[in-house]
C-alpha cells in the first residue's frame, strides 16, 4: 500500500501547502485538467496525493483512508470527537491563520468580556423568556469554551454562512465564528470579546491513527526525514 497525503484541493491553502512541501524538497502538483482533483508527489517515492475539501480531511483521516493530512486545526477540533484519539498533530505549518472568536452587536457598550456576556445572558432570558443566541457552525468548540468560562444562559443556533449577517437579520445576538483580520465584523457592527479567542487556528500537518502504517512504513520514513520530523512510535513507522 502506498502512502497516502491528503491537501486542500484549492485556493491559497493549497497553494500555500504545496509551497511548505516545496521548501522541503517535495514537489506536489496537480495532473489532469484544472477541475481534476488528481495529483502527484515528486521528490519521495511511494507517496499518492489525494486532493480534498479541506473539511473533508478530517473524517478521512480518522477513518484511516489517508495517512498524512493538511488541514485547519479548528477543523479537526470541531469534526473529531476526542480528536488526539483519531489523529496526531504533527506539524502546525506556518500559514492560514485565523482565530475562532466571539462576537456582539458594537452598540452593547458595556458587553467587552465573557464575564459581560454572562450576565447580558441572564437578562435577556428573564426579559425575553428564551436564551440568548449565538450563531456558529462550531459548536463543539464553542460549547466547551463557554462551559470552561461560566457562561450558561445562551443557545448555539447553526450558521453555515454569511455569519456575521446573522445579528443584522435578527436570528441571532452574537457569533462565534472564524476571523483573520476583523474588517467582516467591523463592516456588520460587531466587536470581538477581549478575552482570548475559542481557537488560534493555522494549517497543520496530522497523521491518521486508523491508517495502514505497516505497508506504508518505507514512504512514511522517507518523507518523514525530507520534512524534518519524527514520526511517533504508536504508528508503527520507527
Amino acid at each position: 500500500m502506498r502512502l497516502k497525503l491528503g491537501v486542500p484541493s484549492k485556493g491559497r491553502l493549497m497553494e500555500s501547502t504545496f509551497a511548505w512541501f516545496a521548501a522541503r524538497g517535495v514537489r506536489l502538483r496537480r495532473t489532469g485538467a484544472s477541475r481534476e482533483y488528481a495529483g502527484a508527489v515528486d521528490g519521495v517515492a511511494g507517496i499518492d496525493l489525494v486532493l480534498l475539501a479541506a473539511s473533508e480531511i478530517p473524517r478521512e483521516l480518522a477513518a484511516g483512508r489517508i495517512h498524512l493530512g493538511v488541514t485547519g486545526s479548528d477543523l479537526v477540533r470541531e469534526g473529531l470527537v476526542d480528536w488526539r484519539a483519531q489523529v496526531i498533530e504533527l506539524a502546525p505549518m506556518g500559514f492560514g491563520h485565523a482565530d475562532l472568536i466571539i462576537a456582539v452587536p458594537q452598540a452593547w457598550v458595556d458587553v467587552d468580556t465573557l464575564d459581560d456576556l454572562d450576565a447580558v445572558a441572564a437578562q435577556f432570558r428573564a426579559r425575553h423568556g428564551f436564551r440568548l443566541r449565538i450563531a456558529t457552525k462550531y459548536h463543539r468548540l464553542v460549547r466547551e469554551y463557554l462551559r470552561r468560562h461560566g457562561v450558561a444562559d445562551y443557545q448555539l443556533v447553526d450558521s453555515q454562512g454569511a455569519t456575521e449577517g446573522t445579528v443584522k437579520h435578527l436570528t441571532a445576538e452574537a457569533i462565534a465564528d472564524i476571523s483573520s483580520t476583523g474588517e467582516t465584523l467591523t463592516a456588520n457592527h460587531l466587536k470581538i470579546l477581549q478575552d482570548p479567542p475559542v481557537h488560534c487556528s493555522q494549517a497543520t500537518l496530522f497523521a491518521a491513527r486508523a491508517a495502514d502504517w505497516a505497508q506504508a512504513r518505507a514512504a512514511a520514513a522517507a518523507l518523514a526525514q525530507r520534512l524534518d520530523l519524527a514520526l511517533p512510535a504508536e504508528l508503527g513507522t520507527g
